[in-house]
């Protein structure tokens, strides 16, 4: 068996999770030594990852379980990912290690149990789906290339691998035989904004590395959007934050459930505005609106957002995939040519403006980054969230 057995299954990926209680009675059975092991065997053997609260308590339960209680120093304000795990297992307070042990494998034999429930034996590949892709699902089918971000258990926070792969799959989009393309999201929510994951662990003396890599990432990531050449629809299934709010002003059509929202609390984080909404966002609905959203972090409604020009349209939540489906294989048989050339007309008027925008954007962002106010305030951010 690894000499490591969980900590490098249980890397926590992102962060700003809730303290973890556990409550047991007294009739709690216990689990021998052998059944611990077992579990620790078949969590390996998971291939859908549980979500980073998931494992935050299978790392506090296992350490309870092999350790006891939390004696280890409490780490420092700014190394979140030990901080998270420190609270997760200190929160299990006198917690005996035979209950720990009960609790991991039930908890173990829950996962598993819920994965292969999900498993359908002999299901046939999704049609038309593209290989190649971790963190999203691209599939074409209709004259239709969907990309689905696939990370439901993160909200569909996007990391960076996943900006990679969303570029890749808007690369081979605009060369395929696809009329439209449509951005959608698995799950309840469409997207959460990025990964906080992308802006953790990092080393002081690797900040301004960071930051600048950063910087090229997103103003590459938005490039693609605001090159891309066919009509493309996003598909706002629930919950939209930060940077997935953005971009939106550079998709052709947006359709909402009523459930979903918009927001883009940039400077609650000590951050700023990116994806060209400094410039879109007052066209589109004006600048006291713009002002609210981007400068004082408003949240906007489905309905609110329709209203000021950001969404297409809104639909009942218990129709939106029928109506909205419907109606992009209407879009879709429309001659893919026609709509291309008509784009381009539409977009190039003001691309090269748009790509200033984007570049300016990145700059500021990049120095947001490197500011002792976005630091303290990603801080205060974790600090309260660890308090929920």
């Amino acid at each position: 068996m690894d000499k490591q057995p969980v900590e490098d299954a249980l890397q926590v990926q992102a962060l700003a999770i809730p303290a973890i209680h556990m409550h047991l009675t007294a009739a709690s059975m216990q689990v021998s030594q052998q059944d611990f092991e077992k579990a620790q065997e078949q969590l390996k053997l998971l291939k859908k990852d549980p979500g980073n609260e998931v494992k935050l308590k299978l790392y506090a339960l296992f350490k309870q379980a092999t350790e006891g209680p939390c004696n280890s120093p409490k780490p420092g304000m700014l190394d979140f990912v030990k901080k998270a795990k420190w609270d997760a297992w200190k929160s299990l307070g006198s917690l005996p290690q035979d209950n720990a042990k009960q609790k991991y494998t039930e908890l173990v034999s829950g996962l598993i149990s819920a994965e292969s429930s999900s498993q359908v034996p002999g299901a046939a590949a999704e049609e038309g789906r593209h290989d190649g892709y971790e963190n999203i699902i691209v599939n074409t089918q209709n004259n239709i290339t969907k990309i689905t971000l696939n990370r439901p258990e993160m909200k569909n926070a996007i990391s960076h691998e996943m900006y990679r792969e969303i570029m890749k799959a808007l690369e081979e989009a605009a060369k395929d035989d696809s009329t439209i393309v449509v951005i959608t999201g698995n799950g309840d929510y469409y997207c959460s904004g990025n990964d906080l994951k992308n802006f953790t662990n990092i080393p002081a003396d690797a900040m301004e590395k960071m930051a600048k890599e950063g910087e090229a990432l997103f103003r590459d990531f938005v490039a693609h959007f605001i090159d891309f050449p066919k009509p493309l629809i996003a598909v706002v299934n629930g919950p939209a934050v930060g940077i997935s709010v953005t971009l939106l002003g550079l998709f052709d059509l947006v359709y909402a459930s009523d459930m979903a929202t918009f927001h883009t609390p940039f400077s609650q984080l000590g951050q700023s505005p990116e994806g060209c909404s400094s410039y879109l966002f007052p066209k589109i609905m004006g600048a006291a609106k713009a002002n609210e959203i981007l400068l004082f972090n408003k949240k906007l409604t489905a309905a609110e957002a329709c209203a000021h020009g950001l969404v297409t349209e809104v639909f009942p939540n218990r129709t939106f995939q029928k109506e909205v489906w419907a109606r992009l294989k209407a879009y879709a048989s429309l001659p893919k040519n026609s709509l291309a050339i008509s784009k381009q007309l539409l977009r190039g008027v003001e691309k090269e403006k748009l790509h200033a925008v984007n570049s300016q954007e990145c700059e500021v962002l990049k120095e947001r980054w490197l500011s002792d106010e976005c630091l303290n305030a990603v801080v205060a951010f974790f600090q309260r969230k660890s308090k929920l």
